[in-house]
């Protein structure tokens, strides 16, 4: 795994498939690193949501379309349950 430093949630750690499908685009890298921390800790409890692995590589996919769509926020998504208000 490469060891570059990603910024990560609030809450939640980034996940191995997800900092990988990061590294692999430079532009969705730069994207991630401009949304807050409560954000990326949104997209992160999305992706680790999923119940099934098919969905999970979908949500991991969406996060780099939705980011170049200029999405800074799972759509849809009631918000990570994990966060203590």
């Amino acid at each position: 795994m490469p060891s570059k430093n990603i910024s990560e949630g609030v809450v939640h750690r980034l996940p191995n498939d997800l900092r990988k499908t990061l590294l692999a685009d430079e532009n969705t890298l730069e994207l991630w690193e401009n949304i807050t921390p409560l954000a990326r800790n949104e997209w992160i409890c999305w992706v680790e949501d999923a119940k099934r692995e098919d969905t999970r590589l979908k949500r991991i996919n969406r996060v780099s379309s939705d980011l170049k769509a200029g999405k800074r926020r799972p759509c849809c998504w009631p918000g990570c349950p994990h966060r203590k208000k």
